[in-house]
C-alpha cells in the first residue's frame, strides 16, 4: 500500500499519507487518532470495523459520509480502492474511479490488524472467535462474504417462522419449515466446512508462533491449538472429500429435525454456525479462564500471525503480501515478547505500527517514523 486517504472518517476531516515498504511507525499521544487510522485500513480490507458492529460511528460527527481510499500494488498493477461509508443509505465503492459493487473490493487491500482488543479472542465470548475466523475466511476467499450473507438471511427467515409457530401453531407453516430447514442447512454447511478447513490450515502456524513468542521454556513446551466446537457432530464428514459440503448439509438437517419441538418452543434456531465456537487450548487446558496474562497475549498474537502466514502464502507475489498492522501492541507486552515479536514481523513486506511513545518500539524495527501530531488534529 503506497497511499492512504481519509475524508471525514472518525476524527479525521482530511488525511493524506504516502506509505513506504518496510516498517512505518505512527507516534502520537492518546487521542490523536492512531487507532482510527488503523481502523480505516482494516475497514478497507474487510469492509467491517474491528471496533464497532455498525458503520455509523465511522462517519465524522455532523457529516453525511466518510471516504477511505488506498493505492495498492497488485503485481504489475497499481489499483486505487475506495469506499464511501454513508451515515444513511447504502455504501458505495470505486476501483480506479470506476463504480463497482462494494463487495468487489474485498481482497484488493489485504491486511492483518492486531490491536489490544484482540485479547478478547482468548478471553472473550464465542462471537469474538467466530468473527475472527469469518473475517479471515473472507480475506482468503471473498466469495465467503456471500456465504455469510446467505447464512444470516436463511437464519433470520427460519427464526421468524419458528417464532410464528410458537405463537400460533399452524400445519401449513410447519410444512414450510421443512423448506427453510434445507435452505438454512445449505447456506450454513458451506460456512461450517469453510471454517473447519481454515482451522486445519491455521493449526501448525498457531503452534509455531505461540512457541516462538513464549516467554520461558515451560510455556514453549506447551502446544497451542484451536479446535472447532459445535453442538452438531461433524466428525463423520471428511473435510478433504469433494462432497464435504453436501454431507454437512445432511448432518445439519438431521440436527435441526431432532430439535424441532424444542426450537418451536423457543422460537429460535438452537444449532448451527451462529452458535459454534473455536476452543483455544494451551497443552490440554482451555486458554480461556486458565491461561496467564502473558500466555493470553502470546496466543492472541499467534492467531493473528497465523492468519497473516496464510494470506502471505496465498499472495505469491511479494507486492501482493498483506500489510501487517500493529496498533499499540508493544506497550502491552513484556520486554521478551516485544523482542521476539519484532524479530518475527521483520519478515513482512510492509508493517504499520502505532505507539504513544517511540521508545516502546524495539530497536530492531528500524524504519520510518511519522509524527501524527504534525499531520492530524485531535477531535
Amino acid at each position: 500500500m503506497s497511499r492512504l486517504a481519509l475524508r471525514d472518517f472518525r476524527s479525521y476531516d482530511t488525511l493524506d499519507l504516502d506509505l513506504d515498504r518496510g516498517v512505518t511507525t505512527f507516534v502520537a499521544p492518546n487521542g490523536w487518532g492512531k487507532t482510527n487510522l488503523v481502523e480505516a485500513i482494516g475497514y478497507l480490507s474487510r469492509l467491517q470495523s474491528h471496533r464497532v458492529p455498525h458503520d455509523l460511528p465511522l462517519v465524522r460527527a455532523g457529516q453525511e459520509q466518510a471516504i477511505v481510499s488506498a493505492r495498492v500494488h497488485r503485481g504489475e498493477r497499481h489499483v486505487t480502492a475506495e469506499v464511501t461509508i454513508k451515515a444513511k443509505g447504502a455504501n458505495r465503492a470505486r476501483v480506479n474511479r470506476t463504480p463497482v459493487r462494494v463487495r468487489e473490493i474485498l481482497g484488493l487491500v489485504p491486511c492483518v490488524v492486531f490491536a489490544p482488543e484482540d485479547l478478547d479472542l482468548v478471553k472473550g465470548d464465542p462471537g469474538e472467535r467466530r468473527g475472527w475466523l469469518d473475517s479471515l475466511l473472507v480475506a482468503r476467499n471473498p466469495r465467503f462474504a456471500g456465504v455469510l450473507a446467505d447464512t444470516e438471511k436463511a437464519l433470520r427467515q427460519r427464526n421468524a417462522l419458528l417464532k410464528n409457530l410458537k405463537n400460533a401453531p399452524n400445519p401449513g407453516l410447519a410444512s414450510t419449515l421443512d423448506i427453510w430447514d434445507r435452505a438454512y442447512a445449505e447456506a450454513a454447511a458451506a460456512l461450517v466446512v469453510g471454517r473447519r478447513r481454515l482451522l486445519a490450515d491455521l493449526a501448525p502456524h498457531i503452534d509455531t508462533h505461540f512457541s516462538a513468542l513464549a516467554a520461558d521454556a515451560r510455556e514453549s513446551r506447551r502446544a497451542a491449538s484451536a479446535q472447532y466446537r459445535s453442538r452438531i457432530d461433524y466428525t463423520a464428514v471428511d473435510l478433504s472429500a469433494d462432497d464435504a459440503v453436501l454431507r454437512t448439509v445432511d448432518v445439519i438437517v438431521d440436527a435441526v429435525l431432532s430439535r424441532r419441538n424444542k426450537e418451536i418452543d423457543r422460537g429460535l434456531t438452537l444449532v448451527g454456525p451462529q452458535r459454534d465456537d473455536v476452543e483455544l487450548l494451551i497443552g490440554d487446558v482451555p486458554a480461556k479462564g486458565y491461561a496467564s496474562h502473558g500466555e493470553s497475549w502470546s496466543l492472541a498474537l499467534a492467531l493473528q500471525l497465523a492468519g497473516w502466514d496464510l494470506l502471505r502464502a496465498d499472495s505469491g507475489d511479494p507486492d501482493d503480501q498483506p500489510v501487517l498492522v500493529l496498533d499499540d501492541v508493544f506497550a502491552e507486552l513484556d520486554s521478551g515478547r516485544r523482542a521476539r515479536l519484532a524479530h518475527m514481523v521483520t519478515q513482512a513486506e510492509q508493517v504499520l505500527i502505532t505507539a504513544a511513545v517511540g521508545s516502546e518500539i524495539p530497536a530492531d524495527l528500524v524504519g520510518r517514523t511519522v509524527d501524527l501530531t504534525a499531520v492530524a488534529s485531535p477531535r
